[in-house]
């Protein structure tokens, strides 16, 4: 699928004993070699189960993927949300494996689990050593037909399952989409949300859950794919231990028949909620995923939402209707549909801008797309699967959807065919599926002779894929060591004063892919002095086109240059972040130092992107999570108003951005950018002399006029309270709770903190607040903690989160402070430890093995003046802890009743009113980028 929107208002180390080795010689008894493509190559097992291979020895991590061919395509009457409440407890334990959750944190894994129309996967990212792997396999292996499905899982976990559903129910835009998805659906269960009814959600007979579980979760019906530092033959082996074992089911699996009709009438939804953005979308029916024409709907859904060329940008942004557009075709097993989509200011007219809309998708059915916009939608997509395709993490996840739509090479045949895709192509699609008859939106309009649009059924897709052999596997990577002492070697670095320093660190990857990052700081606290919004404002109109470049050719070059650029800009630091090609690089900084040194400032972008800031900031005003997190910040952080640090209201954000000229930002550009107090920073696949010597030569001589000091973050006692904000008619509440202390990340303390909350409230479902919180009490979807300390100052911050429905607010803060104190009073076991240190040590190990991280952490070296062997002691801190130390560390620094504590949510209406503590509100405020 491809989405286009506006901003969105959605984590290492481990040195892993290498596991190279030969190529398949002797395939294991009962394991059949099928077709390979690329690199990744298929077998099968007696019992049915398909396995891909896909060894990458550049990557020092593993990701196992078991995708299930079962989504809420297949559930029943009654049984909406089935398959995802079945994904939550097959995390609840099986006979090997009684608490899946704490594995996963004491193997530094990083896992989840995902439901979608036409299946269920589950994940497990790890560092790359015959051990973890082995646990991984026979953890799937065992779970496919062993898992539990226990009523008293179900008892506790339905209603976690029910407050994800809340969740989704606060959120006006997903509603909307639900609303209108299922308008467009009479009988396909593709209109029914994978999340379910709530009716379903809390009612299922565990009989049921079972049942379901026992129909689908066999190897007949599963792929499971091993991607990453792996030893083909070996690991094909392991597969063959731990899976070939289960018995081939004998029960037959149910085929799903129901076939939506032809749309024979213009469809209109109305959703009324309380909000503060208005919002049009529309729905058409389209081919199968596998359909040959699907790569055309991509590309006209590229044409039609992508910014700033699209169709419908520029027919409803730049002439201010709306403040954004969106854009998705889902690429699904059976036919699937298009979406389209806007956002309105609620002061705009949302006939006009519903007029303007339906009149732009009309037009792709009479007016055919110009050769340039459809090469740039090509270049677009092609782009971004040919990065997603170049890591193999990726890669073990993405096979998913293809895997659902009904093979996995129809992910490479979908790169061929976008490829092949005309002016023509994209015109004639428009034109079969594009008709108002076929589209809901707005209200039924009755039709003597009405036309409409025949939905084409799947192809046989083993013909579509039958001999298909692919391109040439991309070129391999090296097998790195993400050690500090490794990274540390690698790495050299140029520190100079007054000019860019450089931490670079080559090495070859898969597909030659390089990461990089530049950082840009300026300015003192007093020369910042009421520029919160300018600073925001500059960094964000970046990327919308420098002195000789269109936003349009910026975008157009970097798509090109096969480059994701992410320009950023806030308080008192600037730039990009870079993720590109060996052969590519070059040009792409070159392009990078252009857009950061003569940015065109254009006034209508500018006016364009207030409209998006101003629609972005209206959006949460009545929303629990940014309400509570904002108040939050407002109370933990009290600057006054002229302090760069300031957290401000809605309203004053409002005032701000809408009394912010062009003329600011350009004089803002023009006194604080350049590369005197800059870092770059560059991992991957690159000439060191070359890249050198671009970055100097573009950004060593770029000085900016204001000097730089660093702003400070010192510790700021603040008084405890305990508030209460009422967000009225919202299904959700948020729970946040925090304080201050003067720690900094050097102090003898700072190690047990760390661990201690990793313990409390970090980890994989299993931290002592989930455990309590979510897996005992089903409380909270979503809660967890934090713990932060500055380097540079006295300044640390320890912080607590959830999610819950406003009717458990004093159950869900009872159980918080319960465990706060039972941390204090009791401390942790010696056994809690030993797990939490394996897994979070090797978790830092597999974040040092992201060089998009590594960048982050170089760059914060060269700042910091620290070298790698800071976490290497650090990490020896860690393994050194005792209990002892921890409790000690948490009853020096931690106090329930210091805490700042806010709560948002609609209180009054729920069956208990409002809380014991903390006096509701009316509260706004925003959070600064």
């Amino acid at each position: 699928m491809v989405m286009k929107s506006k901003k969105n208002g959605l984590l290492g180390l481990l040195l892993a004993a290498a596991l190279t080795g030969p190529a398949v010689a002797q395939l294991p008894k009962g394991v059949t070699k099928q077709a390979s493509v690329e690199g990744i190559t298929e077998y099968t097992l007696d019992n049915g189960l398909k396995v891909l291979m896909f060894p990458d020895p550049s990557k020092p991590t593993i990701t196992v993927n078991m995708t299930y061919l079962v989504g809420s395509r297949h559930e029943g009457y009654g049984e909406t949300g089935m398959a995802h409440l079945l994904e939550h407890l097959v995390f609840k334990g099986s006979p090997k494996h009684t608490n899946i959750p704490q594995e996963l944190t004491e193997h530094g894994a990083r896992p989840n689990g995902s439901t979608w129309y036409d299946r269920t996967n589950y994940f497990e990212t790890f560092s790359a050593t015959e051990e973890n792997l082995k646990w991984a396999l026979d953890l799937e292996s065992d779970r496919m037909v062993n898992s539990f499905i226990a009523k008293k899982d179900l008892d506790s976990e339905f209603s976690v399952v029910r407050n994800e559903f809340e969740s989704g129910e606060n959120d006006p835009f997903g509603v909307l989409m639900e609303r209108v998805i299922s308008g467009a659906y009479l009988w396909h269960n593709y209109g029914k949300s994978t999340i379910g009814n709530r009716s379903d959600i809390e009612r299922v007979p565990i009989e049921n859950l079972q049942a379901f579980y026992k129909r689908f979760y066999q190897p007949d019906n599963a792929v499971l794919t091993v991607a990453g530092k792996i030893d083909e033959a070996k690991t094909l082996a392991m597969v063959n231990e731990y899976f070939g074992k289960i018995a081939k089911p004998t029960r037959m699996l149910p085929k799903s028949y129901t076939a939506e009709p032809t749309q024979d009438g213009e469809r209109f939804v109305e959703l009324k909620r309380t909000g503060d953005v208005q919002m049009v979308q529309a729905v058409y029916h389209i081919m199968p995923g596998s359909h040959p024409d699907y790569p055309a709907m991509e590309v006209l859904t590229e044409v039609l939402s992508t910014e700033p060329n699209g169709k419908l940008y520029k027919n409803l942004v730049e002439t201010k209707k709306a403040s954004s557009v969106f854009g998705g075709s889902f690429q699904l097993y059976d036919p699937g549909f298009v979406l389209f989509g806007t956002e309105v200011l609620k002061e705009k007219s949302l006939d006009e801008a519903k007029k303007a809309f339906t009149a732009t998708l009309d037009s792709a059915a009479i007016l055919k797309p110009s050769a340039e916009d459809v090469e740039r939608a090509k270049t677009t997509i092609l782009k971004n699967w040919d990065l997603e395709f170049r890591n193999s993490e990726r890669v073990g996840l993405s096979v998913s959807e293809s895997i659902a739509t009904g093979d996995w090479r129809l992910a490479f045949l979908f790169r061929d065919n976008i490829r092949k895709v005309k002016p023509e192509d994209v015109f004639r699609v428009a034109q079969q599926y594009f008709k108002p008859s076929n589209r809901t939106v707005g209200t039924f309009v009755p039709e003597a002779n009405p036309v409409r649009a025949e939905i084409p059924e799947a192809p046989n897709v083993a013909d579509l894929v039958k001999n298909y052999k692919g391109e040439a596997v991309v070129a391999e990577g090296e097998a790195f060591d993400p050690s500090p002492a490794n990274i540390e070697t690698r790495t050299t670095r140029t520190e100079k004063p007054n000019t860019i320093e450089l931490a670079l660190l080559p090495k070859t990857t898969r597909g030659n892919v390089v990461s990089a990052r530049i950082t840009l700081r300026y300015g003192d606290l007093k020369s910042l002095e009421n520029k919160a919004t300018v600073s925001d404002l500059t960094g964000s109109m970046l990327d919308k086109g420098t002195k000789t470049k269109s936003r349009q050719q910026v975008k157009d070059e970097f798509d090109k240059l096969k480059a994701r650029v992410n320009f950023f800009g806030a308080n008192n630091q600037a730039g990009a972040s870079i993720e590109t090609t060996k052969e590519n690089l070059p040009a792409v900084l070159k392009l990078v130092a252009e857009v950061l040194k003569t940015p065109a400032f254009d006034e209508n972008e500018f006016e364009k992107l207030k409209q998006e800031e101003l629609a972005g900031i209206e959006s949460q005003r009545s929303e629990p999570q940014m309400i509570a997190f904002n108040q939050y910040r407002r109370i933990a952080t009290p600057y006054p108003k002229s302090d760069i640090r300031y957290v401000g209201t809605f309203d004053e954000d409002v005032e701000s951005i809408k009394a912010t000229t062009i003329d600011q930002i350009r004089q803002f550009h023009k006194d604080f950018y350049g590369a005197n107090n800059a870092s770059a920073t560059v991992v991957g696949d690159f000439d060191k002399a070359a890249v050198t010597k671009i970055l100097t030569d573009e950004f060593g001589s770029w000085k900016s006029t204001k000097p730089f000091t660093r702003i400070a973050s010192p510790y700021i006692p603040v008084k405890a309270e305990n508030q209460s904000i009422e967000a009225p008619d919202k299904a959700n509440a948020m729970f946040v709770a925090g304080m201050g202390m003067p720690l900094q990340d050097t102090d003898p303390d700072y190690p047990a903190l760390i661990m201690g909350n990793y313990m409390l409230g970090g980890g994989f479902l299993n931290s002592r607040l989930a455990t309590r919180i979510r897996q005992k009490e089903g409380v909270s979807y979503s809660v967890g903690s934090q713990f932060s300390a500055s380097s540079l100052d006295k300044s640390g911050t320890f912080m607590s989160y959830a999610i819950y429905a406003p009717e458990n607010a004093a159950k869900l803060e009872a159980a918080f402070k319960e465990e706060i104190d039972k941390a204090l009073k009791e401390g942790f076991t010696a056994e809690e430890l030993k797990a939490a240190k394996s897994g979070y040590l090797q978790s830092r190990q597999v974040s040092r093995s992201q060089d998009a991280a590594l960048t982050t952490t170089l760059t914060n070296n060269l700042y910091l003046n620290r070298t790698m062997q800071w976490d290497a002691d650090f990490e020896k801190k860690i393994e050194a802890l005792t209990p002892e130390q921890i409790k000690a560390a948490f009853n020096k620094y931690i106090d329930y009743n210091k805490l700042v504590i806010v709560k948002a949510g609609d209180f009054a209406k729920s069956k208990k009113g409002a809380p014991e503590a903390g006096a509701p509100a009316q509260i706004g405020g925003s959070q600064k980028k």
